[in-house]
């Protein structure tokens, strides 16, 4: 029997708030996730490894709207696989973008604390 995951217990995984793992299911971003008989949501490893890369894509920039996209995309299958690649591809160009961006800043902030030290 695979392992089953509370929302407690995936909010601790992914350090996250039991309310933000709601918020982005009513979102549509966790369309994967099962129901208990008793209503709570439920979460095998493949859908932990799923809110792993929500996570990964929100902290990366990528907005809800898109997120909500490609996991649409992973529910219909296969089918989808070419498409989804190109978003990854596209989203960690955006992402190199970024850290291109930090290391430039963090290069002054460098140079900052170099003319403070001289003083």
């Amino acid at each position: 029997m695979p392992n089953m995951y509370t929302i407690n217990q995936v909010a601790q995984l992914c350090d996250l708030s039991p309310h933000t793992i709601r918020y982005y299911d009513k979102e549509g971003l966790l369309p994967f996730i099962a129901r208990s008989k008793s209503g709570n949501r439920m979460f095998s490893d493949t859908d932990l490894e799923l809110m792993k890369l929500v996570c990964c894509l929100k902290n990366t920039g990528m907005p809800i709207k898109e997120i909500k996209n490609y996991m649409d995309m992973v529910v219909r299958g296969g089918e989808t696989s070419e498409a989804r690649k190109q978003m990854m591809i596209e989203h960690r160009r955006e992402v190199v973008r970024q850290i291109d961006g930090m290391k430039k800043n963090l290069n002054i902030i460098d140079l900052k604390i170099k003319f403070y030290e001289a003083h």
